[in-house]
């Protein structure tokens, strides 16, 4: 059996998909934890409110945000756990972490996925919240199911084009590939 699962664990293929499950468990796990939900994701959460707020108000809306609810004298919302774009961003994290590159090229697509997905989110938040103050009807739609598809298909994309340019980047300058 030992012999089996190595010769499985040599393929990469194989590899990222172990791995990148592992990866999604832990980070699925850990943002289950009440003390990971009370230090990271409400703060996380009510700043997402607080941008959406003042970026309403540049554009003459008037728009507050109390903790995680984003309100206006015509239309309010909560944001909840799983409107914060950070299961998105753990499925893009998972699939950087499980991918074999090096670490600095890890920690870039880190970096730049994690604000992309954050400024998307942003949009989708705001998009969401003038769409359920002029067409209220619309907003269960397209904050359940459109929304949420686009989200997770932004994340699966900013993975695969990381993993494409990274892995020609590494093909142009292969001995670069064992620095840092």
């Amino acid at each position: 059996m030992n012999e089996r699962f190595l010769a499985l664990w040599r393929e990469p293929a194989t590899r990222f998909v172990l791995l990148f499950a592992a990866w999604l468990t832990v980070l699925f796990l850990l943002l289950a934890l009440k003390p990971v939900n009370d230090h990271l994701v409400e703060p996380y959460t009510a700043f997402i409110a607080q941008e959406a707020a003042v970026v309403l108000r540049w554009f003459g809306v008037e728009a507050q945000a109390v903790g995680m609810t984003l309100s206006s004298p015509r239309f309010s919302v909560a944001i909840f756990h799983g409107c914060n774009g950070l299961e998105a961003s753990i499925v893009l994290l998972s699939g950087i972490l499980a991918f074999p590159s090096r670490w600095r090229w890890k920690a870039f697509g880190v970096v730049l996925g994690l604000l992309v997905i954050h400024v998307v989110n942003l949009v989708r938040v705001l998009s969401l919240f003038v769409l359920g103050m002029v067409k209220r009807e619309w907003f269960s739609a397209f904050h359940n199911v459109i929304w949420q598809v686009v989200i997770v298909v932004l994340a699966v994309a900013l993975l695969v084009v990381w993993a494409q340019y990274g892995k020609s980047r590494a093909l142009a300058a292969p001995a670069e590939m064992g620095r840092g």
